[in-house]
């Protein structure tokens, strides 16, 4: 079974970092891609940066310059550095995973989310 579980939120103050990461497990293949969403209630989910397994990135325009979104291949462990976190950083944060099987067929996956809240 498939799991990707985020861990590393919380309540930080405005200009401080957190650093959050995603462990994924259960995954039989490989993983293509590997990406760090938000969602605030009322909003849509937006995408705030994604690693392709070359080491490819991309962000969102909001983050960039603040974030950086990294990857252990060996350990498919995904981690997201957040520095100069503002009040609109705060939602709930996913981990998200493009998988392939062996045999060619692909996935997707979440993870069950974790809460940064930017405030004083």
């Amino acid at each position: 079974q498939v799991q990707l579980v985020e861990s590393g939120g919380g309540l930080v103050q405005p200009g401080g970092s957190l650093r959050l990461s995603c462990a994924a497990s259960g995954i039989i293949g490989r993983i293509l891609a590997m990406g760090w969403y938000r969602q605030v209630p009322g909003k849509q989910r937006e995408l705030v940066a994604r690693i392709m397994s070359g080491g490819t990135t991309n962000y969102a325009d909001s983050v960039k310059g603040r974030f950086t979104i990294s990857r252990d291949n060996a350990e498919n462990t995904m981690y997201l550095q957040m520095n100069s976190l503002k009040p609109e950083d705060t939602a709930l944060y996913y981990c998200n995973a493009d998988t392939q099987t062996y045999w060619g067929a692909p996935n997707n996956y979440w993870g069950q989310g974790t809460q940064v809240t930017v405030s004083s």
